[in-house]
């Protein structure tokens, strides 16, 4: 009987030694030329050869070669490990069917990677609940209801990280902006430069780092500058003198928008007479650039371009003048009127000021 079981035992291990390096080889040359085809499955047969594959002939080792029985705690926790490590490569095959070849134009690509990490975070959890229920015989129930009681109280406390996290979820789905855009938020302008589960960083022009959770940002109205299209229209208003005729004051500031590098030829610069001032004629220039990052050095360029440009076709640039007069109205009359009456009573002898 002993022979028997030793004879078992051996041959157990012999298959052990020889077929565990050959599947590994042949899951690696596997691995290889999925890689070299650019094929997602190449990350679940990764996950396969470098957790499951030995995981499982680790349990086999304990159970057929050291006859370890299945109420041991070793063996326990060795199939704890490979039924987890099965859910990690299950989930990760899941994810390669549904969304690692996803199209641009379907609703698998839009998917916010948020949603699908809770996704997978909610997977495991329910696994590894029937992992302990099945393996080591674990009392669910006691288990759901303090789990129960449990999210009711972290609801309530953390019921603001929630709702931005919820925020998150649906402003991650929508897209409405990506990493690089150029965004104004309210008041504040800036750059996107992390999107994570609770809030949305932004880069403003003067390098400064703004974080603003997804529950403030839901609720504002974002103009983004860098989609559909990452050009952006600039609207610059100018004055110039009354002398000077509009004609010939678009065509300096058109030529100038042109000559400004930075500032598209295509789309075109257009001028504008918007109004007649106080003291000079405003126009406004249209142009168009392709980065909106660039936005104050080209409005610099363009800026100081006009002063030269002006000044070459004389045309002036007026700036506001104010004329002050003084006026001796009213009051002054009215000092006068009663001057002149205290001069006629004190003729009255009545009224004499008495000498002191």
């Amino acid at each position: 009987m002993f022979q028997g079981s030793a004879n078992y035992s051996f041959a157990w291990a012999i298959a052990l030694v020889v077929s565990f390096p050959l599947l590994v080889i042949g899951l690696g040359e596997l691995i290889y030329r999925l890689q070299r085809q650019a094929k997602p499955l190449a990350d679940t047969l990764r996950a396969v050869r470098n957790l499951v594959l030995p995981v499982f002939v680790f349990m086999l080792f304990g159970q057929y070669v050291l006859n370890l029985p299945s109420s041991n705690v070793l063996i326990k926790s060795i199939q704890t490990l490979f039924w987890l490590c099965i859910i990690h490569a299950a989930l990760s095959l899941l994810n390669t069917i549904l969304f690692g070849q996803a199209r641009g134009d379907t609703w698998r690509s839009r998917v916010p990677k948020l949603l699908i990490d809770l996704f997978r975070l909610f997977l495991v959890l329910v696994g590894g609940a029937i992992v302990l229920a099945t393996v080591w015989n674990a009392d669910l129930a006691g288990v759901v209801t303090a789990l129960g009681v449990s999210s009711i109280v972290i609801g309530l406390a953390l019921q603001d990280t929630l709702g931005s996290v919820t925020s998150g979820i649906a402003l991650l789905f929508e897209r409405p902006f990506t990493v690089g855009d150029w965004l104004r938020v309210g008041d504040l302008v800036g750059q996107v430069i992390d999107i994570n589960w609770r809030a949305v960083r932004l880069q403003t022009f003067e390098r400064e780092m703004v974080i603003i959770p997804h529950k403030l940002i839901s609720g504002e109205i974002i103009r983004n500058f860098s989609q559909p299209l990452r050009l952006h229209a600039e609207r610059i208003r100018i004055g110039f003198s009354y002398d000077d005729p509009p004609n010939l004051a678009k065509q300096v500031l058109h030529a100038t928008a042109l000559e400004t590098q930075g500032i598209l030829l295509q789309p075109e610069p257009q001028i504008f007479t918007i109004s007649y001032d106080d003291s000079a004629i405003t126009y406004e220039v249209k142009f168009f650039i392709e980065d909106y990052g660039d936005l104050e050095e080209i409005r610099d360029r363009f800026m100081s371009r006009v002063w030269y440009a002006a000044q070459r076709n004389n045309l002036t640039i007026p700036f506001a003048i104010r004329t002050l007069y003084n006026f001796h109205g009213p009051t002054s009359r009215n000092e006068g009127t009663s001057k002149k009456f205290t001069e006629s009573l004190q003729s009255i002898p009545a009224f004499v000021p008495l000498n002191p």
